[in-house]
């Protein structure tokens, strides 16, 4: 029996959003509210604003203008080590260096942490492989920061994402702006979460169970598993990869969607959806229950 996490899309909507968001209340161009304006205006659905050290709440968005955005309260943990975004945060959690205590502090206030950016600086090494062994509890990972394509490193993280997955980690990959000016930063990769509950709480229990997929350009229309079959379907997909056990290429489609077989041989099997330029689109991991992967946890969301 293959385990994922996407049992449930009949019903559902998928939302489009963005998780890594920053205002001039730390480092970003612009205000909160045109911030706001200009995620609403290019169809965005649900939107984070993630200061760095400075918690955006729920009632910080009731003196806004939501422009009919979920709005999820959070913040950007900075200071003191690697960067770990705080989704649905319920308080300001004090950047300790101790990041396994940040993340075990983070979980009991609520919410979720995603590690940011780890292949960002000159030696790729933001959050090294070594520290996301070590640490417990998280998430996730940006496997696409789309600023740090223009600053040194990698905006791609999906190496080490495949390192952990090997392992028989559970982590989602998300995709985010990490805008920070209009001009550059908004609209280079999101996160598209198949939704139920049109509300904070509803997107952030998408996004915990990993009910979701990032993008930055290809649309995926359906993921359908029976049996031990997957079938990936999209919309503007050139080329599909399967990838398993530490990025493993094990079937390639030229077409919008591709249909596999779960490998006897696979720790976990993942979809990589490549469009036009630099258009893709990253499923979450697939497992084989039968062979008694992990289950995959859901992080904390109250």
């Amino acid at each position: 029996m293959i385990e994922h996490p996407y049992q449930n899309l009949a019903g559902a909507r998928w939302l489009r959003g963005n998780l890594h968001t920053h205002t001039n209340h730390s480092d970003g161009a612009r205000p909160p509210q045109e911030v706001i304006d200009d995620y609403a205006s290019r169809g965005y659905e649900f939107l984070m604003l993630s200061d760095h050290d400075r918690f955006t709440s729920a009632q910080d968005y009731a003196g806004l203008e939501n422009r009919g955005l979920i709005l999820i309260p959070g913040n950007e943990i900075t200071a003191n080590g690697p960067h770990l975004l705080h989704v649905h945060a319920g308080s300001l959690v004090p950047p300790d260096a101790d990041r396994q205590k940040v993340i075990d502090q983070a979980r009991e206030s609520g919410g979720f942490i995603v590690v940011n950016h780890p292949n960002w600086q000159e030696r790729f090494d933001h959050c090294s492989i070594d520290l996301l062994q070590q640490w417990q509890g998280f998430a996730g990972l940006e496997i696409y920061n789309g600023t740090i394509g223009r600053l040194h490193g990698s905006p791609y993280a999906t190496n080490k994402w495949d390192m952990l997955l090997a392992e028989g980690r559970t982590v989602w990959g998300f995709a985010n702006d990490d805008s920070h000016t209009a001009a550059e930063d908004v609209g280079l990769g999101w996160n598209v979460a198949s939704v139920s509950d049109p509300t904070p709480e509803g997107v952030v229990a998408a996004l915990a169970a990993g009910n979701f997929y990032g993008s930055t350009g290809v649309d995926i229309r359906d993921i359908h598993v029976e049996g031990n079959r997957i079938r990936i379907e999209t919309s503007n997909a050139r080329r599909i990869v399967a990838l398993k056990n530490t990025g493993r290429r094990f079937a390639v489609a030229d077409a919008t969607g591709i249909e596999v077989e779960y490998p006897a041989d696979a720790t976990y099997v993942r979809f990589e959806c490549w469009g036009d330029g630099e258009q893709f689109a990253w499923t979450q991991p697939f497992r084989n229950g039968a062979r008694g992967a992990p289950a995959f946890h859901t992080g904390s969301v109250s």
